[in-house]
């Protein structure tokens, strides 16, 4: 039976064995301290990866690679658009590409908070409360149209998502590592849906728009998948080792002062703005620079780059800004202001003849 930690009110830290847990899939919690790859086997691993999720999702292959950025960064997905355009399916592709637990949640306005993180329950032949975990409990969590709950429901990954912690009664028990939540929801305008919260929003690292697929994609879907689902036939083609050596990689991927300046200015001049009611937190600086840390391990590089940045600056901070009324009623999208404010920002340069300090030995220098 699985033991999850339990960390006492005051801080303290305390082991104890939670009823009812069934026994783990994945051993990542016994790689937390793994070491990075060299370049070689972490390209073949994500490309592994990407393959596999690519022959799923036909022509969604930037999804995909941000897909991965946010897992390898250690963040939480949001997949946002109309029912019937693959956001479940990218979802469920990707944690079947990986060894480790899954488990999927489908919102509903009747479900209840404790049917996300657990619920106490009396033992009347022991004479003692014993917790019974609820779907939280696995590295990967699948929130099927998350805004379709009450705002209480969505309330309950809040402290799950931030602090990897579910708190039930007064004790709290440690989730597994690692833990990402991938989450869709509807349109906003759909009907029976809650919007999220600002605070539920910031939450995740970043979020997709899947779209619909070009004509081309289509026709490939329609010849492949009309027998069967392609998802029946995935399988994890990364062990749970590789992804913790891949996390362990990209966490050390080296970020310069200029690049830590430059992430803190795009942030500073989204709260500047005069078209934004609302601009982006402190939280999404930081994770900001994972996801820019883990964009230049996929492309190869021990190093960041302005570039990184800007390529996943849209999809981490335009779910957490809100627009000013009237720039809203001229036109303007989080997008369209996030593309100006970049457009506009000096990028740094490096001095002629520098070259950025290396701080994993295996990842090469691609530019």
């Amino acid at each position: 039976m699985e033991s999850h930690r339990r960390v006492a009110n005051d801080g303290s830290a305390a082991t104890a064995s939670i009823a009812g847990v069934a026994e783990p899939v994945s051993n990542l919690n016994g790689h937390r301290h793994a070491a990075p790859m060299d370049q070689g086997p972490f390209y073949e691993a994500s490309q592994r990866i990407l393959t596999t999720v690519n022959t799923v999702i036909d022509g969604k292959s930037d999804a995909a690679k941000l897909a991965l950025t946010v897992l390898l960064a250690q963040g939480h997905l949001l997949l946002e658009d109309v029912p019937g355009v693959g956001k479940t399916l990218l979802a469920k592709t990707l944690a079947r590409t990986i060894d480790c637990s899954v488990n999927r949640i489908q919102f509903t306005p009747d479900l209840l908070p404790s049917d996300v993180t657990g619920v106490s329950i009396f033992n009347q032949s022991s004479g003692l409360f014993e917790f019974r975990p609820g779907a939280v409990f696995a590295n990967i969590v699948i929130g099927d149209e998350i805004n379709r709950a009450s705002a209480k429901t969505q309330s309950a990954l809040l402290e799950c998502m931030e602090e990897h912690q579910v708190t039930v009664d007064g004790n709290s028990y440690q989730l597994d590592e690692p833990f990402m939540v991938v989450a869709t929801q509807n349109p906003i305008e759909m009907e029976g849906t809650y919007p999220l919260p600002e605070a539920q929003r910031d939450r995740f690292m970043a979020r997709i728009s899947m779209g619909y697929p070009d004509k081309d994609a289509e026709i490939e879907m329609l010849e492949t998948h009309q027998a069967a689902s392609p998802l029946a036939r995935v399988k994890a083609v990364v062990t749970a080792a590789e992804v913790a050596a891949m996390i362990a990689t990209v966490q050390q991927v080296y970020v310069s002062q200029a690049v830590k300046e430059y992430t803190v200015s795009v942030g500073r001049a989204t709260r500047e703005s005069t078209l934004l009611r609302l601009g982006a937190s402190p939280r999404s600086m930081l994770q900001l620079l994972r996801a820019a840390k883990a964009t230049a391990a996929l492309d190869g590089r021990d190093f960041v780059l302005p570039d990184d940045v800007m390529q996943v600056a849209e999809a981490v901070l335009a779910h957490r800004i809100i627009l000013d009324r009237k720039a809203a009623g001229a036109g303007e999208t989080p997008h369209s202001v996030l593309r100006g404010i970049l457009s506009r920002l000096p990028v740094p340069q490096e001095p002629a003849g520098s070259e950025p300090v290396s701080a994993v030995a295996g990842l090469g220098r691609n530019r």
